[in-house]
């Protein structure tokens, strides 16, 4: 008598798992529409203004100098700059600086993103300037050290570099 009940366990225990197994594939009915990711490009597009502005002797720095960095912010007048990053559709379009400060890149013309997402590795995502529309001739590049989030603060880093060595970049923190 005692063989034949652990002779019918093993079936009665995998019916039992697969009546759970099929009691758990519900179709998801609740989780409402579909909604597309939000993009670096939804972050980033409109108009920014100047809160700070930082230059990084990128020599000293590197050879353990100081003083390494100053801030431009209250000097040259750089209090008054601001930048329009413009999108249609979420799709980037043409960028527009404003204001007296000096011109540290090209005060107007077409951006885009290296990628339109965040790098999983932390690697900085970069802000692509060119100066014509079909965005084949590159004038600059601005790195985006700190991507608005929670609050409305970014920070691009301008890096001026001869023979591939950094030698000196401008920290532009902005707000909206």
């Amino acid at each position: 008598m005692m063989k034949n009940k652990n002779k019918y366990l093993p079936g009665w225990l995998l019916l039992l798992l697969v009546t759970a197994i099929l009691a758990g594939c519900k179709p998801v009915t609740d989780d409402g529409p579909y909604v597309e990711p939000v993009t670096l490009y939804e972050k980033v597009n409109g108009i920014w203004n100047l809160s700070d502005l930082r230059q990084v002797d990128e020599t000293a720095k590197a050879a353990g100098l100081s003083p390494s960095e100053v801030s431009l912010y209250a000097q040259f007048t750089f209090g008054t700059f601001s930048i329009d990053l413009k999108t249609e559709a979420n799709t980037p379009t043409a960028y527009q600086v404003s204001g007296t400060a000096p011109e540290l890149f090209p005060n107007a013309g077409y951006w885009q993103l290296d990628s339109a997402f965040p790098y999983a590795d932390g690697t900085t995502p970069k802000i692509l300037l060119y100066s014509d529309v079909a965005k084949t001739v590159k004038t600059g590049e601005l790195s985006i050290t700190s991507v608005p989030g929670a609050t409305a603060a970014m920070e691009l880093r301008l890096t001026r570099t001869s023979g591939g060595v950094p030698f000196v970049s401008y920290i532009y923190k902005l707000v909206r």
